[in-house]
């Protein structure tokens, strides 16, 4: 009778392991911090996913912890923007891959891991860039754009006066 309850219980660990686990769920993980820094320090970083929603806001630098999984199946991707006075603005692309333990399923979390833990949870993706560090270019002035510029009629040098035009 003890080894029937022996068995029962081999059998019952082994079915809840390939039910409740998944191999990426195990060894990796479903969400990842992200350390992200600029030069120069303090600018405003805003992150959005690929729906377009705000998912992170923050000044550099800064870290966000990013969810891999944007659905079943599905890998998720986000875009960091830098923002900062008499800088251009940036765009950087975070870009998640496909985690090679998921393919562990095969041995350790069966099918169910393989075909529902790992791509409900989003472990099966993992993070492909490790960090961001932006170099921010200052704004230059456009030459080929037209400007306007007003003068005072007193502070004209004399030798632009002959050129004016008066308007009534």
């Amino acid at each position: 009778m003890r080894k029937f309850y022996q068995h029962s219980l081999t059998i019952l660990l082994v079915i809840s392991l390939l039910t409740f686990s998944g191999c990426a769920s195990i060894v990796g993980k479903s969400s990842y911090r992200l350390p992200i820094t600029s030069n120069p320090n303090g600018a405003n970083i805003t992150i959005t996913d690929m729906k377009g929603r705000t998912v992170h806001t923050g000044v550099t630098p800064t870290s966000a912890r990013l969810r891999s999984g944007a659905g079943f199946f599905k890998k998720a991707s986000y875009t960091v923007t830098f923002e900062l006075d008499g800088y251009d603005t940036r765009t950087v692309p975070v870009h998640f891959d496909l985690n090679a333990w998921y393919f562990g399923n095969v041995v350790f979390g069966g099918f169910v891991g393989f075909l529902v833990i790992d791509p409900l949870t989003g472990a099966m993706w993992k993070l492909d860039t490790k960090y961001v560090n932006e170099t921010l270019q200052p704004k230059v002035a456009n030459a080929t754009e037209p400007t306007l510029e007003l003068l005072n009629y007193n502070t004209l040098p004399d030798s632009m006066k002959p050129y004016l035009v008066e308007i009534r």
